[in-house]
């Protein structure tokens, strides 16, 4: 009896539509797995990012479709994960094992960028995705101070810089900054072909080994650092943060701009900052005006990823290398930048979908 109820198994799943991709769990090869024995159903579902901002919503449905079923006394449901590859820009050679790169920007200075950078890096990764943080603010390097890495040059095995790894509580963050070569007090006086060298370095001379997402922490502006990097690299998109007030939001339209003119793909918007929530009263003050990113957004049709609230914690969090996603129970501003990097991780995953990206032949169990 159980491969007729194992095909109505799957029957009903083929009516449960992953809600990002907009296709049936069973057309978009997510149904791994399907076994009936004595009543109990067991289901396997792979979910296209560890990071799936929906798996709550699939799960119910999921239930909601098989658990009815005739011959149906019991449901076991696992979720696991494979991350696809977006696919490397035209004319742009892959980088051997990352199967995505993410640019992490703003228009100009000041709006917490690295803040926002290290925290989506360490929360894909706090959710099981493997992941590497390039820190490719030449000039002001921070993503050490913001992890708690000294500032000590790496080891060099086989030709290859090891990058310094940070626990998270899920798979570890591998980091490489420019600040494990210089002196607390040390400035870069570079012109651009020595930057384009570094970031050459960073990318081909460090041992990154196998990551789902490569994240990397620009400069702010728009200078040679960005352009070095939006032409040689094979980005899969770009994030770009800013503050809600219009000044800030001037400079986004120039950042937009200069990755639509190099051919990257915005991933969608995070504005930081949003508001500050008295801890006293409850209410909310909008210290740097309120809506300006939404209202970008929602003009320009550029997915709104997150709004961050201000939070004294996440300042005091990056001076202790404590990111604020990696608090025992997030909320706030750290559970608002979990959200935030679990819908940037469900635009790659759509953008492989409508690409038709590669597969990532490494299953992942959900943590959580």
């Amino acid at each position: 009896m159980s491969q007729p109820v194992e095909e109505a198994v799957r029957g009903a799943l083929a009516t449960v539509n992953d809600p990002e991709l907009h296709v049936d769990l069973v057309s978009a090869g997510m149904v791994k797995e399907v076994r009936v024995e004595g009543g109990r159903a067991h289901v396997e579902i792979e979910l296209t990012t560890p990071a799936c901002p929906l798996k709550d919503k699939i799960e119910g449905d999921v239930r909601a479709a098989v658990e009815p079923l005739d011959g149906v006394d019991s449901l076991e449901l696992v979720f696991s994960a494979r991350v696809r590859s977006a696919g490397a820009m035209a004319g742009r050679a892959p980088l051997p094992g990352i199967r995505n790169v993410v640019a992490v920007g703003s228009g100009k200075g000041g709006v917490g960028k690295s803040t926002v950078a290290v925290n989506l890096a360490f929360a894909l990764a706090r959710d099981g995705a493997r992941v590497g943080l390039m820190d490719a603010d030449i000039y002001g390097p921070s993503v050490p101070k913001l992890v708690g890495l000294p500032t000590q040059q790496p080891k060099v095995v086989g030709g290859k810089m090891e990058p310094f790894t940070v626990e998270t509580g899920g798979e570890p963050v591998k980091v490489i900054s420019m600040a494990f070569f210089l002196e607390d007090d040390q400035p870069v006086v570079w012109r651009g072909p020595m930057l384009h060298k570094a970031l050459t370095q960073f990318l081909q001379d460090v041992a990154w080994g196998e990551l789902d997402y490569l994240v990397i922490d620009m400069p702010p502006g728009t200078g040679d650092v960005q352009l070095s990097l939006s032409q040689t690299v094979p980005l899969t998109g770009a994030v770009i943060v800013t503050t809600p007030q219009d000044v800030a939001l001037l400079d986004v339209k120039k950042a937009v701009a200069m990755f639509d003119k190099v051919g990257v793909p915005v991933l969608g918007l995070i504005e930081n900052m949003s508001a500050f929530r008295c801890p006293g009263c409850g209410e909310e003050h909008p210290i740097f005006g309120t809506g300006g990113g939404r209202a970008y957004a929602e003009q320009t049709g550029m997915p709104l990823l997150g709004t961050i609230p201000i939070e004294a914690a996440v300042a005091a969090g990056g001076d202790a290398g404590q990111p604020a996603v990696l608090r025992d129970e997030p909320e706030g501003a750290g559970a608002a930048l979990i959200a935030a990097a679990r819908n940037a991780a469900a635009q790659i995953s759509l953008k492989a979908r409508e690409g038709g990206g590669t597969e990532f032949s490494h299953e992942l169990p959900i943590v959580g």
